[in-house]
C-alpha cells in the first residue's frame, strides 16, 4: 500500500496534486458497483492525464469488488466514505482505517455535510477520525462548508475557518501536509443552485489564507483545496480555471462514467 504523502500531494510544493474524487454516496449494488468501477478504469486509463488524481468512493461492502476493477489504472485510487477512529472492539456497524487499508483503500472522506447534519458528528470527533486515518496511511479528504443560512448571516467565513481550526490544527506540519480539504458549500448541494466559479474561488482563498496562518505560506501553498458543490462537466472547466481551486469532490456526475471522466478532462 503506498503511503498517504504518495497520494495527495505533488514533489513541487506550488504545483498542487489536481485531484477529481467520487462520492458514490448510498447508491449501486455490487453489480452495477462493478460496471460503474469498470467503464471508469477504462476511459481514466485510456483518457486521462497522469498529473490528475482519480479517487472513487463506493459504499463500503462494495470497497473490495471495486478494488479489483481498477487494480493497476496508476492514477485512479480507491476512497472510502467514512471511518471510525477505533482501530477495533466493541462499536457494531463501523469500519475502521486499517480494515479499510487492508481493502484498498488510500483516502477517505471525513466531514461531509450529511454525515455532519444527519449523523450529528461534531468537530472534535471528526479530529480522531482525521488521526486515525493518517495512522493507517490513509489521505483524508477533510470536507468543510456552510449552510445558506450561515452565508446570508455574514458568518461563512469564519464558521468554514473555525470546522478546520477545530479538527485539523492539532496536527504536526509534516501530518497536516498528508491532508486533503474539500470545500462543499451546503446550500448548493443537491438544491440545484451552484455556487459561482468566484464564489467558489473567494472560499478557497480564504482558506488557503487561514492554512497559511498556522502552517506557513509553504503549506498552504501545497495543499490541495477542492470543490464539492454540484460541479458537472458544463461548469468544471470554469471552476478548475480559478487559481485556488485544484479539483472536485463529485458526487451525483459521478455515477455516470462519462460525466465524471469529462470533469477530470476540463483541466
Amino acid at each position: 500500500m503506498m503511503e498517504a504523502e504518495n497520494f495527495g500531494l505533488h514533489p513541487n510544493s506550488i504545483m498542487r496534486k489536481k485531484i477529481v474524487a467520487g462520492n458514490w454516496k448510498l447508491n449501486n449494488n455490487i453489480e452495477e458497483s462493478r460496471a460503474l468501477a469498470k467503464e471508469v478504469a477504462a476511459l481514466v486509463k485510456a483518457e486521462v492525464s497522469a498529473d490528475v488524481q482519480m479517487v472513487v468512493c463506493p459504499v463500503s461492502v462494495n470497497l473490495s469488488t471495486v478494488a479489483a476493477e481498477i487494480d493497476g489504472v496508476e492514477n485512479l485510487a480507491l476512497g472510502a466514505q467514512n471511518v471510525y477512529p477505533k482501530a477495533s472492539g466493541a462499536y457494531t456497524g463501523e469500519v475502521s482505517a486499517p480494515l479499510l487499508k487492508a481493502a484498498g483503500v488510500g483516502y477517505v472522506l471525513i466531514g461531509h455535510s450529511e454525515r455532519r447534519e444527519y449523523f450529528n458528528e461534531s468537530n472534535e470527533f471528526l479530529a480522531e477520525k482525521v488521526k486515525a486515518a493518517l495512522a493507517e496511511g490513509l489521505v483524508p479528504v477533510f470536507c468543510c462548508g456552510e449552510t445558506l443560512e450561515q452565508r446570508e448571516s455574514g458568518v461563512h467565513f469564519d464558521f468554514v475557518k473555525s470546522q478546520l481550526t477545530e479538527s485539523l490544527y492539532d496536527l504536526s506540519e509534516a501530518d497536516f501536509k498528508k491532508v486533503v480539504i474539500a470545500y462543499e458549500p451546503i446550500w448548493a448541494i443537491g438544491t440545484g443552485v451552484t455556487a459561482s466559479s468566484d464564489q467558489a474561488q473567494e472560499m478557497h482563498k480564504v482558506l488557503r489564507d487561514h492554512v497559511a496562518s498556522k502552517y506557513g505560506q509553504e503549506v498552504a501553498d501545497s495543499t490541495s483545496i477542492l470543490y464539492g458543490g454540484s460541479c458537472k462537466p458544463s461548469n468544471a472547466k470554469e471552476l478548475f480555471g480559478k487559481p485556488d481551486v485544484d479539483g472536485g469532490l463529485i458526487g451525483g456526475a459521478s455515477l455516470k462514467a462519462r460525466d465524471f471522466v469529462d470533469i477530470a478532462l476540463s483541466y
